[in-house]
């Protein structure tokens, strides 16, 4: 297995310079195709009417979208203007509500979409929904990029988050091209459930099937001696020195995790070293 397609989304250019990077270092090894979709992100509410608003003023926040798309777009196509990597910008106008269906019709057929972290000073409310639309609608894995992250061709040691779920276990067989390259991968089970079928042996299933691809895999039980399980898993992965940490995403509801957290927000909004994280 191998990434073929490959895709980011840029609505802002000033965001886009980690995973443009990633993006053309991977598919530069993968001989892969790289997807780019510039959207202009037009803010106005859905289902409100403002007073005094007519006709003249909708369509100008829609050409101003347009313009910030095409912004964008000028902003790829000179960074990817002359490299030996195949690749094809497109551009488009999303509302904030709807830009997560838009990015999904684009991911649906992507073996992996690359993009920033979702969270933090100058990052657009828009890139929430933007990793949400790919993973829930466009059912595709996410590598999501930490601020100032220099692109890197194949992490050394990669940490997994594991728990038992099927989005765990989706993040893991999303991940297995980097998995079976890396020359450590840990497992790392927090607080394993004192009852159930793998208690005596926590991640040992994972293991071997990991095992069977050629991955050399240690096991790592930790207990929750912080409040919060993404805390234990963060600071985990500094001791390991960690360079990417594969996980499950929204075991959770999304309203739970955003109004309550969760790991998935907590992670998305720390993370320090790249996430790979599937639904």
């Amino acid at each position: 297995m191998a990434y073929k397609t490959l895709m980011t989304v840029v609505t802002d250019p000033a965001l886009a310079e980690g995973p443009l990077a990633q993006g053309i270092a991977m598919a530069r090894a993968e001989d892969a195709q790289l997807e780019v979709a510039c959207f202009g992100v037009d803010r106005t509410q859905t289902g409100y009417y403002y007073a005094g608003a007519n006709a003249m003023i909708l369509q100008e926040t829609l050409a101003r979208a347009q313009k910030e798309a095409e912004a964008a777009a000028e902003h790829v196509r000179g960074t990817l203007s002359g490299l030996d990597i195949r690749w094809n910008v497109e551009t488009g106008v999303a509302q904030l509500a709807d830009i997560g269906r838009s990015v999904a019709a684009h991911a649906r057929f992507s073996d992996l979409v690359i993009l920033p972290k979702p969270y933090g000073e100058g990052h657009g409310a828009e890139l929430e929904p933007i990793i949400e639309g790919a993973l829930f609608d466009g059912r595709v894995p996410v590598m999501v990029l930490p601020d100032g992250y220099d692109a890197r061709l194949q992490p050394r040691r990669v940490m997994i988050g594991w728990d038992e779920s099927a989005e765990a276990l989706s993040a893991v067989r999303a991940a297995l091209p980097i998995l079976t390259r890396a020359e450590a991968v840990n497992i790392v089970v927090v607080d394993p459930p004192a009852h159930g079928a793998n208690r005596s042996d926590p991640g040992g299933m994972l293991s071997q099937f990991l095992a069977r691809h050629g991955v050399k895999v240690e096991i790592d039980v930790l207990a929750k001696t912080l409040p919060r399980i993404s805390d234990v898993l963060a600071r985990h992965a500094g001791d390991i020195e960690a360079d990417l940490i594969v996980m499950g995403a929204y075991g959770h509801s999304r309203f739970r995790e955003a109004i309550m957290g969760g790991a998935t927000r907590n992670m998305l909004e720390s993370t320090t070293v790249p996430l790979v994280m599937s639904h």
